[in-house]
């Protein structure tokens, strides 16, 4: 059976997008698509077999679909950047599932349109890799975030630091709703817009607020919920989304526009995982507070529909939530089934005590959900070269254990459900994309079966496990990456 399209931004927006259709790649292939996803999206098989090439490439449109090109403005690196846009995709159309959602297609590297700037409108085989691999790798953490459904390589050349060749990702979401959607019609002085983006996005995705004569608040005060408890799940894993424009912000609270993104191995909070951000702006722990920035600047778009005294108050809520969302992760992650006051100051410490030895973020924490109450042998301690630091922060860590009258299996099981064993290290990504680069789509499947249990411990997906090599340690990732 074939997916059934709606156009609701098509129909109810006017105005907010220019109608514009794929630009075709020059031998364009399927490589490979996430057939997880194509399940759930209730998709049947034959949509990608041989000959289907045309329809995950752009040259072919299904039925009910109707491409555009989204308009939208945002500030980056802090700075009002002006119109920006679709400038390389298009949302092709609004996937009605059974269960009544819609789920937007959004072909990414599709060509030139009316918001391209100086770009070509297209993507290449890395940065569709990476994103392919790292919103699936999200999806599977628990993470709120867009999803990808097919990846097309194809012969046609593109140049960026190098000649590259182009590709194309086909991701889903329940909405590419933006921060910069809002912005964009504020600055241009067209309130109307605005309220009308604003109650599309009531309608659809907060219904049941449609009725209330707060809504706007309301409405504002949930997306500060969203965007601090998803910055906070980032946070409890260890992920830097690397260019947290406001542009790059969904009001739904989801992943968005995958870049210079990257899971931190040695644990440098400083850090940024974008060679373009000189100055950190979006370092791992600056996301806390550029998401505050954000949302402040979300509110001042807002101003004419919310009054300063429920801009103020929604926006208050933020750093609570986020609090809230991230002590709870990382109760989880240390075993703790409550609350104590010495909870906080045992977090500190480890955390210190791994910034000075620069651990490995996500090893560390798999090792600790090994850890026992009473036993002193601990395989962490290994990790660690100042092990008389480690000893006494140990120490008091498993006496904070016994206090919670809980058997070490049970805890360990809570822990490896916090504790990924596996996230998408740069180094990962990059042997997946040498190998699609090569015609070879083994290394990326293998990489994204593995993903998709990242709390788990196969045997098959060991070598995924592995430190990472010392040759990792030269990666930069750009924003064409």
């Amino acid at each position: 059976m074939q997916p059934q399209f709606d156009n609701t931004w098509h129909r109810e927006l006017p105005g907010t997008y220019t109608a514009t259709q794929p630009t075709p790649l020059a031998g364009a292939r399927l490589m490979y698509h996430s057939a997880p996803l194509a399940q759930t999206l209730g998709l049947p098989e034959t949509l990608f077999t041989a000959g289907a090439d045309g329809l995950w490439s752009g040259e072919t449109l299904l039925s009910g679909m109707a491409p555009l090109a989204q308009v939208y403005s945002g500030h980056q690196f802090g700075v009002w950047a002006g119109q920006l846009g679709d400038g390389r995709g298009l949302l092709l159309g609004e996937q009605r599932l059974a269960d009544g959602r819609k789920m937007d297609w959004h072909l990414k590297g599709a060509g030139l349109t009316p918001y391209s700037r100086m770009g070509d409108g297209r993507a290449v085989i890395r940065s569709t890799v990476r994103e392919f691999l790292a919103s699936e790798a999200l999806h599977h953490l628990g993470i709120p975030t867009s999803r990808a459904l097919t990846l097309v390589t194809s012969d046609e050349p593109v140049w960026r630091e190098r000649e590259e060749r182009g590709a194309m990702l086909l991701r889903v979401a329940e909405s590419h709703l933006r921060f910069g959607h809002i912005e964009h019609f504020y600055y241009r002085q067209q309130p109307e817009q605005v309220r009308q983006l604003v109650g599309y996005a009531i309608r659809h995705h907060w219904p049941e607020l449609v009725d209330e004569g707060d809504r706007y608040r309301l409405w504002f005060t949930d997306v500060v919920k969203r965007t601090a408890r998803l910055i906070a799940r980032w946070q409890s894993v260890g992920f830097a989304h690397g260019v947290l424009n406001t542009d790059n912000m969904s009001l739904l609270g989801l992943t968005l526009d995958y870049g210079p993104f990257g899971f931190l191995d040695g644990y440098q909070p400083d850090r940024s995982l974008n060679h373009s951000d000189h100055q950190g702006r979006y370092a791992f722990d600056n996301q806390p507070a550029v998401g505050l920035w954000n949302l402040n600047r979300l509110a001042h778009a807002l101003s004419d529909l919310i009054d300063a005294d429920g801009l103020r108050a929604a926006l208050a809520v933020y750093e609570p939530t986020l609090m809230a969302a991230w002590g709870d992760a990382m109760r989880a992650k240390l075993g703790f089934l409550r609350a104590e006051p010495q909870d906080n100051d045992l977090l500190t410490e480890l955390l210190a005590l791994m910034t000075r030895e620069r651990s490995d973020y996500t090893r560390t924490f798999r090792l600790l959900s090994h850890a026992e109450q009473r036993q002193s042998a601990s395989a962490l301690r290994d990790e660690f070269i100042d092990r008389a630091a480690f000893d006494h922060w140990y120490q008091r860590y498993q006496q904070r254990l016994q206090q919670e009258g809980v058997e070490d299996a049970a805890r360990q099981a809570v822990m490896k459900r916090a504790n990924p064993a596996l996230v998408l290290r740069n180094w990962l990504a990059q042997e997946a994309i040498s190998g699609v680069e090569q015609g070879d789509s083994a290394p990326l499947a293998a990489l994204h079966q593995a993903l998709c249990a990242p709390y788990d411990e196969p045997e098959s997906a060991a070598v995924f496990r592995q430190r990472p090599p010392e040759w990792a340690a030269g990666l930069e990732v750009s924003c064409s990456s």
